[in-house]
């Protein structure tokens, strides 16, 4: 099965493209413009979002401190700092057997930590990218490669993970925020204090 890749905007039936997906390892990966100054540490997270576009808890926010949803649906990988080197350089993991019934929709976020301290923004990203992975056969089942240039944006939707029926779909986003995690988080519901 080769894999398929998308452009903003398309999404991918993952039941159709691969019926045996249960297990979906989502990879993100990026590459820091060489700056002076402060490292570059991006974070991806993932907000579980019910048919009201909103969490139904803090609870449905898994990163870098909540590392898995309560009902280990979504499991985080742990925290790259440096984006260094090939591959993912981070990776959440979803069974989709195990996402609640009132979850429509996993949306995969990547956030630049300390943007406005380090006046960092993902103008200064390249090669960035998200994938979704057969966990249990290794095989890569859709690919998005963002190309825009976000020069504002500290915070970014690459992808949600959605249901269609009784289908699992992917569409890829790739929508920045200005706001930064706080911004994407509190829109869904997440309460910050």
């Amino acid at each position: 099965m080769a894999s398929l890749s998308l452009s903003k905007g398309s999404n991918l039936s993952l039941t159709k493209a691969d019926p045996g997906l249960t297990r979906a390892m989502v990879g993100l990966g990026w590459d820091p413009r060489t700056t002076a100054g402060e490292s570059f540490d991006l974070d991806a997270s993932a907000l579980l979002v019910t048919s009201a576009g909103r969490v139904r808890s803090n609870d449905d926010f898994v990163f870098y401190n909540q590392l898995a949803a309560v009902d280990g649906s979504v499991v985080h990988q742990g925290d790259n700092r440096t984006g260094v080197g090939e591959g993912d350089d981070e990776q959440i993991m979803i069974d989709l057997s195990l996402v609640a019934p009132e979850v429509e929709k996993v949306v995969i976020i990547v956030s630049i930590d300390q943007a406005d301290a380090r006046r960092q923004n993902f103008g200064m990203v390249r090669g960035a990218f998200c994938r979704v992975v057969n966990d249990d056969s290794g095989q890569e089942v859709v690919r998005y490669d963002l190309t825009e240039d976000a020069a504002s944006e500290t915070c970014m939707i690459f992808s949600e993970i959605y249901r269609h029926g009784v289908e699992w779909k992917f569409r890829a986003v790739g929508q920045g925020y200005a706001s930064g995690l706080r911004g994407i988080a509190t829109d869904f519901g997440i309460v910050l204090d």
